[in-house]
């Protein structure tokens, strides 16, 4: 199987301190990867170091191209999508604008058209509550609005921070349920950062273990379900 994305030697720095250290990972094309461990291991800092958000350093290679030290907005044009902890959405716009802000970014508006309808069919709610400010909707629905404004970018790889944050058990099921189809139907790959360790093992097929800003372990994700000693080492339960 060949790989999304390949990064080598990444490390990051906020100011003079150093949050991440030299660590390796790749993402199969069209795979789910989790990247776990306890908080400040690193987890979020590497999706913004992908991004380009903070000082870092390494390779990073999308498909080919060394997309290290291209701009963010680049990035996102190149087909990775950014779905940040906190939701992402712009509070005071409402559903159809946080949406059709893709627009701006996408030459084909009726290849963005035809994703608006894609977006609906996974969360059919959004489309009850498209005139709606997206500050007033559940956090719930926040978060489909989030993951619904990262698939009208048409991304080939999808970084998902903390998805189940600050929501309900059953809200989060639906989310992870939603998740696993865009996987399969769309074939969007993803690296999903996730406190919900035992959730993200489900729908992941690879896993990265972090701990202080170092890769400890990694393998297939039955590999750290049927470890006890490893989860209970590394995440707690």
């Amino acid at each position: 199987m060949t790989n999304i994305l390949e990064v080598k030697g990444l490390s990051a720095y906020y100011g003079p301190i150093r949050a991440l250290f030299d660590i390796d990972f790749t993402i199969a094309t069209g795979g789910v990867t989790a990247l776990l461990g306890a908080n400040g291991a690193g987890k979020t800092t590497t999706l913004r170091a992908l991004c380009n958000m903070i000082r870092r350093t390494g390779t990073s290679v999308m498909a080919g191209q060394d997309i290290s030290r291209k701009a963010t907005e680049d990035i996102v044009r190149m087909g990775v999508a950014h779905v940040p902890e906190g939701r992402g959405t712009f509070a005071g716009l409402t559903v159809e604008e946080n949406l059709r802000l893709a627009f701006h970014t996408r030459r084909d508006h009726a290849a963005a058209r035809r994703d608006l309808e894609l977006v609906f069919d996974y969360f059919p709610r959004l489309k009850e509550r498209l005139k709606q400010q997206a500050g007033t909707l559940s956090g719930g629905e926040q978060q489909m609005l989030a993951i619904s404004r990262a698939l009208m970018l048409a991304p080939r790889l999808m970084l998902l921070d903390e998805p189940s944050f600050g929501l309900a058990p059953l809200v989060v099921q639906e989310i992870f349920r939603i998740l696993r189809r865009i996987n399969e139907h769309e074939k969007v790959s993803m690296l999903i950062v996730e406190q919900n360790a035992a959730l993200a093992l489900e729908l992941a097929d690879h896993v990265y273990l972090l701990e202080t800003g170092r890769v400890v372990t990694s393998g297939p994700s039955s590999m750290v379900q049927n470890d006890e000693t490893l989860r209970k080492a590394y995440l707690g339960y």
